[in-house]
């Protein structure tokens, strides 16, 4: 097997035959949000003070039992950890019988939509190592597929809006997470778009840093996901509204 920096990397336009090789890239990008999502709720002072206050409660009622304590704080972990993943899980099965369920149709036959895969090549069978897709947004258009809406997509103009970006993760620190926006970047531009825009969930610190020193700017947050409100509430993940003006 070649190693890494043994490896060319070209970013190209998707292809059909690159659909499975993006649905698994995709779906791993999707789902390693969701311990991070779990630990990060689980730290916040209302959730720890729950926690306990359980705890101290499984203890009285099991008459000084410490597994009862902590099995009461254990079903409360459980609680949260199953809000976070049906969130993320949710918005994975929404997108794949959405537009990644015929990426070519939904990206390729529209002009103002791009999908771009990052292709590994070198002494192996080239494989795919990270993706950008674009829709564009144009006045009176509905937007769909999405975790959540932004509440500015046609002010000043018609915008694209970065329906996705995954690297995966042997390749994070090669710089090609601010290659491939770079090119979502330059379609854009190419097709006279005011902004670029993505909705980015609070436990993708990484992405939002990546982000920030590219020029993009949080304009909005919110609570609101396509889970439901409960659900929401106690994994605590809030969406902002991240846009670079062009």
């Amino acid at each position: 097997m070649a190693h890494k920096n043994d490896l060319q990397i070209s970013i190209r336009e998707y292809r059909p035959s690159d659909q499975r090789a993006v649905a698994e890239l995709f779906r791993d990008g999707v789902r390693e949000h969701i311990y991070p999502a779990f630990f990060k709720s689980m730290v916040h002072p209302d959730h720890v003070g729950v926690a306990l206050s359980l705890s101290m409660a499984g203890y009285v009622l099991g008459g000084s039992s410490y597994f009862q304590a902590l099995l009461f704080g254990a079903a409360w972990a459980g609680l949260i950890y199953f809000c976070c993943h049906e969130i993320y899980e949710g918005y994975l099965a929404r997108r794949l019988a959405a537009d990644m369920a015929d990426i070519w149709s939904s990206y390729t036959e529209n002009p103002d939509n791009g999908f771009w895969v990052a292709e590994a090549d070198g002494r192996e069978p080239p494989r795919v190592v990270g993706m950008v897709a674009v829709i564009g947004r144009r006045v009176g258009d509905n937007a769909n597929g999405r975790v959540a809406t932004g509440s500015s997509d046609n002010e000043g103009g018609a915008t694209g809006e970065l329906s996705l970006v995954v690297v995966a993760f042997p390749w994070r620190r090669e710089k090609l997470g601010s290659q491939l926006t770079q090119r979502a970047l330059d379609f854009c531009k190419e097709r006279g778009f005011a902004r670029l825009a993505l909705d980015i969930s609070s436990p993708q610190s990484g992405a939002a840093s990546l982000l920030r020193k590219l020029g993009f700017v949080q304009t909005s947050s919110h609570g609101v996901t396509h889970a439901n409100r409960l659900i929401s509430i106690l994994a605590r993940i809030t969406v902002g509204r991240m846009e670079k003006v062009l």
